[in-house]
């Protein structure tokens, strides 16, 4: 039985003026698939999850989510937008909003999910991220940790087919990394399709199922977590991993 795909990215390209960002990057995703990606800081990482969830405009090839390609102008791009969730790295909640406020916002304004309705789905996100206590808090209240597990209940609360993660920790201390990584691989768990730019290799080789290493904006290696950082190919991946793993 193959599984479902649910994006496919072709032959993506990106520049900014004359620097090519992304050259030519293509890979799939699948229902319940966790891919890690994974490069030094300048590879493209980031701007890839850009383009992917359309905050960055793509200079040349195809995403595609089941099948139709998003970029097309004819495209509900809001549609795709709430079912391709994105979690920043700097957690971009509203400050002056509670807790509760900004997760039901979004269900409110782009669902247009009545109020309670949105209160209730809002309230069963935060209390599976442990965030239930803090519903009447403004951001500005919380730890860098739980602001970022807000802003997974947020995402969360819209009920997204798929998860973008943008180095959802690299923001924080590090005691706060593993309420964050624990929150994420409850979700892995039960089944969630997630995308995630990270530094965390112990994330990527115990949570992940397909991992990608991309340097100077191009896939130079991916496939199998057990494959990709224990035994890699291309040199560029082996002096990486000897950095971060010792």
């Amino acid at each position: 039985m193959m599984a479902e795909q649910i994006l496919e990215i072709r032959h993506l390209s990106k520049s900014f003026g004359t620097h090519e960002v992304l050259k030519d990057v293509s890979f799939q995703v699948c229902k319940g698939d966790v891919t890690s990606i994974i490069g030094a800081s300048g590879s493209g990482k980031s701007t890839l999850l850009r383009c992917i969830n359309l905050l960055e405009t793509k200079n040349g090839g195809e995403i595609l989510f089941h099948g139709e390609d998003v970029t097309d102008p004819k495209y509900n791009q809001n549609a795709f937008r709430a079912k391709v969730g994105m979690v920043f790295q700097s957690f971009n909640l509203f400050n002056n909003m509670t807790v509760l406020r900004n997760c039901m916002v979004g269900q409110q304004k782009v669902l247009k999910m009545p109020k309670e309705e949105a209160k209730k789905r809002a309230l069963y996100y935060l209390d599976k991220v442990g965030m239930a206590p803090y519903i009447n808090a403004k951001p500005a209240q919380l730890s860098g940790g739980q602001k970022q597990r807000v802003a997974i209940a947020r995402a969360l609360a819209m009920q997204p087919e798929v998860l973008l993660f943008d180095e959802p920790t690299s923001a924080l201390d590090p005691e706060m990394v593993g309420e964050v990584l624990s929150v994420m691989k409850s979700l892995a768990e039960e089944g969630m399709t997630m995308v995630v730019v990270t530094h965390e290799m112990s994330f990527a080789r115990d949570v992940s199922n397909h991992v990608i290493y991309m340097a100077d904006g191009v896939i130079e290696e991916e496939g199998a977590p057990d494959e990709v950082l224990a035994h890699p190919k291309s040199e560029k991946a082996k002096e990486f991993l000897e950095r971060f793993l010792g």
